[in-house]
């Protein structure tokens, strides 16, 4: 923690000069000091659950076996040994029991999963005969439709606007001045 730097963007964000005795270092002190600890915790907690995941991986055959002779990574890639000076955590023991390093030689294999048809031939049947069912409701709806549709006239409303149809042909057909008075006498 640099004080100086600290007290440089204090005075530059707010105005307000703290001096390197000031009680608020001892607070940003203490806020290291617990942040540092929650981070470390974090920290073994990720890895522990990320050598679970290797050895579950393994179990399952996505990930190969450790063989004797060579030199085994754990999920940081460096040595066991080295892996908590490096990181300058103790959580090099709490490792799971049973946890097998990953190799340091090839790549990680993809894990084998069953290659099947897009669509099953059972499935496919389920899907025609949906199709046919729902063609079969479509017909039924529409010939239902067509059956007991009814326009809902008399038989004399019917003439009435076949007469009606006839007289407005027959009006298009007469003098522009005729038409003009005929309309306004039937808008009365």
């Amino acid at each position: 923690m640099d004080q100086q730097k600290l007290r440089t963007l204090v005075f530059e964000k707010t105005g307000v000069r703290i001096d390197v005795d000031d009680p608020v270092f001892a607070l940003v002190a203490l806020n290291e000091a617990v942040l540092e600890e929650a981070v470390q915790r974090h920290v073994a907690l990720i890895d522990a659950a990320s050598l679970a995941l290797a050895q579950q991986a393994r179990l399952a055959g996505g990930l190969p076996a450790v063989h004797e002779g060579k030199a085994a990574l754990d999920a940081a890639h460096e040595a066991p040994s080295n892996a908590a000076a490096a990181h300058g955590h103790a959580h090099a023991a709490e490792t799971p029991p049973g946890y097998i390093p990953t190799p340091a030689s090839g790549p990680v294999r993809p894990i084998a999963t069953q290659s099947s048809p897009s669509i099953a031939p059972r499935e496919l049947r389920l899907l025609g005969a949906a199709a046919a069912v729902a063609i079969l409701s479509a017909l039924i709806v529409l010939g239902g439709q067509a059956a007991f549709r009814s326009s809902g006239l008399t038989p004399e409303q019917t003439q009435a606007l076949q007469r009606a149809e006839k007289l407005d042909k027959a009006i298009q057909k007469l003098d522009p001045k005729i038409r003009a008075e005929l309309q306004a006498e039937l808008q009365k």
